[in-house]
């Protein structure tokens, strides 16, 4: 089992900035993927971006330039820098772990984006 918990959603203004984190915990794989999808209000789950262990990111078109993926190895850490927010990208944002045909889900942060 693996267990995933997430921390750094808030509330920010247009324009702001947060930083997501998930940290990993269990019986972990050398290799897996980790990332983030997100729930926006009345929708369904959207990828967001995801960093594998070897290879580069990969991000969705509408958070590409403002979105940061990073990943910390040693502890098993995944990060999403979120710049110049803005409303639509208000949603409970999810972090997922996936390694050897399986897939982990965090419990999920709430993010709002509003003045």
């Amino acid at each position: 089992q693996v267990q995933l918990v997430e921390s750094g959603g808030g509330l920010v203004q247009p324009g702001g900035s947060l930083r997501l984190s998930c940290a990993a915990s269990g019986s972990l794989s050398s290799f897996y993927t980790m990332g983030w999808y997100r729930r926006a209000p009345g929708k369904q789950r959207d990828f967001i971006a995801a960093t594998p262990r070897a290879g580069s990111p990969s991000y969705a078109d509408s958070v590409k330039g403002r979105f940061t993926i990073s990943r910390d190895n040693a502890n098993n850490t995944v990060y999403l820098q979120m710049n110049s927010l803005k409303p639509e990208d208000t949603a409970v944002y999810y972090c997922y772990y996936y390694a050897a045909l399986r897939n982990y889900w965090g419990q999920g942060t709430q993010v709002t984006v509003s003045s």
